[in-house]
């Protein structure tokens, strides 16, 4: 079947590649390493030595907003607070001037905690500084207890997506060559810890609603707008694919949901114009979005657990790296307006992991904000890697991408449903709350 797209097909790839590169990752090391959990131990010992020495000087709330050419007591403080964590040398931590050296070692502060790199003191930078270092003691240690029993496969190739820094990374014989700014999973609804292998690319996806969202969004909407599902690209199907009447559902929700809603592919579709399949007992994926704005943003907890990757199509070309499908050639297909899945010639190891501290080979540590509040001992408990489970759901069926059938009869036996692919959600989720499309994947 032919996509009429859009002429707002080229905007979106333009702005894909805009935004595709992650602010402030330069560094080559991946977060996720068969040595993180040495590495990470070894920063831990020098965040306790920190500590035994008295930790960090407090910085005055007249630090925030400070700016190389700044002078006064406020600059003397960030210096000495720098040097202390190693991103200002020790020969340059006098004085009260904020200098290039000064910049530099703020730029370097930055980038280990995943802030957008600009030398000056923001607001999330200020917060960043003033983090006691007990606090680093402890997402150090957490990490630490989520490796303890990790048995991910590495591989020469494999995607790490780490769920609080809000980014992916592509490794190649241990380095990073690519990162992606991502879009992961809001509080309430959580992107889970993952271990899968990546298998196909989609290009064109259809996107198969979740039954929460059928009974949380679209029924409300088709109450007040029977039009809502023709504006917004979507058909009611039975379960053997015939298409429906709207007109003939029940939309009070009184009754059971005995069809399915999908929308179709193009420019608006909530998957964007690329999916990359990854069958594991959650149905979550990683994907393109027509809400590409979102990547601009330092805080990116947006999606309902799914994982929208900027530059999804260069990380897709990469996958299939040594195939004749080149980012030329994926864009070709997309322009084509022809839906295509294609395997990969070999699946890719994925891991989505929650870490908000590891220690890196230059005996440094990166940190990011524990956004879904797991840094506890039960936190922990629900979000190590464990390896990619032994069966999943294959990602077209109606078990991993929306509401299942009935069973046949009174006696059939109920499978365990996976949790549906726009709302994975972890014990320590809040309560649910209606969400509107534009919010959804």
């Amino acid at each position: 079947m032919r996509i009429a797209l859009l002429p707002r097909l080229l905007l979106a790839a333009v702005l894909a590649a805009a935004f595709a590169p992650s602010a402030g990752a330069e560094d080559s090391h991946p977060a996720f390493t068969p040595d993180t959990a040495a590495q990470t131990a070894r920063a831990l010992a020098r965040y306790q030595q920190i500590a035994a020495d008295g930790g960090w000087p407090a910085l005055p709330a007249n630090a925030a907003g400070l700016k190389p050419g700044a002078k006064g007591p406020a600059v003397a403080k960030l210096k000495e607070r720098l040097a202390i964590t190693g991103d200002l040398d020790e020969s340059e931590s006098t004085g009260d001037d904020f200098d290039e050296a000064t910049r530099q070692a703020l730029l370097r502060f930055q980038e280990r905690h995943g802030l957008s790199l600009t030398g000056t003191i923001g607001r999330l930078t200020f917060a960043a500084l003033t983090v006691p270092v007990e606090t680093r003691i402890n997402q150090l240690n957490m990490t630490l207890a989520r490796l303890q029993y990790d048995r991910f496969p590495f591989a020469q190739r494999y995607v790490v997506v780490n769920i609080p820094g809000a980014a992916a990374e592509a490794v190649e014989n241990g380095t990073v060559v690519r990162r992606f700014t991502a879009v992961v999973g809001r509080k309430d609804r959580q992107s889970p810890v993952v271990a899968a292998q990546i298998k196909s690319v989609k290009m064109l996806p259809d996107w198969t609603v979740p039954e929460t969202l059928i009974r949380e969004d679209i029924m409300p909407k088709m109450r007040q707008d029977p039009g809502f599902l023709a504006a917004s690209h979507m058909r009611v199907l039975s379960w053997k694919g015939v298409e429906l009447d709207p007109a003939t559902i029940d939309w009070s929700g009184a009754s059971p949901i005995t069809y399915m809603i999908r929308q179709d592919p193009g420019p608006d579709n909530s998957l964007g114009f690329l999916k990359l399949d990854m069958p594991n007992v959650h149905a979550v994926y990683m994907h393109d979005t027509p809400h590409r704005e979102l990547f601009r943003n330092d805080v990116r907890f947006n999606s309902s657990g799914c994982t929208r990757i900027a530059g999804v199509q260069d990380l897709a070309a990469w996958l299939m790296q040594g195939t004749e499908w080149t980012g030329q050639a994926i864009q070709a297909q997309i322009d084509s307006g022809e839906p295509k899945t294609v395997p990969l010639p070999k699946p890719v190891p994925v891991a989505w992991v929650y870490f908000t501290a590891w220690g890196t080979p230059d005996g440094l540590a990166q940190f990011r904000d524990d956004v879904y509040g797991l840094d506890t001992p039960e936190g922990v408990a629900q979000s190590r890697i464990y390896g990619p489970p032994k069966t999943a759901p294959d990602a077209g069926t109606p078990a991993a991408t929306g509401p299942k059938p009935p069973a046949a009869g009174p006696q059939a036996p109920v499978a365990a449903e996976p949790k549906p692919a726009a709302e994975p959600r972890s014990a320590a989720a809040a309560p649910k709350r209606p969400v509107t499309l534009a919010e959804t994947q």
